[in-house]
């Protein structure tokens, strides 16, 4: 499996899917409709399974400049510096469904952390890292 270095953490602003899957694609919507789109901002989905064994799922974006999507009210999660097992999804819109998989195949590695969470990081507007960090 491919693995990507991240060097430090990153600090994200986030919104908070009602369900999942299917609340998936209003998080996105509603968190863009609060943040300015750029092409220089990063853009996160986050998940993790709660003790009840529910997929909370997050979408996410970091900051341009420090304080400019605190006045939004938006939850804050912190994506853990470290090594993480990732694959590419080209062209992720036409093919939504093999994220899932993907994240399959990643869970499947031994060496995942337990206190981690599974990260999509859209690259661009066409390409997503699915991602996951090891210890």
């Amino acid at each position: 499996m491919n693995i990507y270095k991240l060097e430090k953490d990153i600090h994200v602003f986030c919104k908070a899917a009602k369900s999942f899957p299917g609340g998936v694609l209003e998080a996105h919507q509603s968190l863009h409709r609060l943040v300015s789109f750029s092409p220089q901002r990063q853009y996160y989905g986050i998940s993790w399974m709660d003790k009840n064994g529910d997929i909370i799922y997050k979408a996410a974006a970091a900051e341009l400049t420090p304080g400019e999507l605190s006045k939004h009210n938006l939850e804050t999660f912190t994506i853990r510096k470290g090594d993480y097992i990732y694959i590419d999804i080209k062209n992720f819109m036409e093919n939504v469904p093999a994220i899932g998989p993907a994240f399959t195949q990643l869970k499947s590695d031994e060496r995942i952390d337990p206190q981690g969470a599974a990260v999509e990081w859209y690259l661009n507007e066409t390409d997503v890292r699915c991602m996951i960090r090891i210890v």
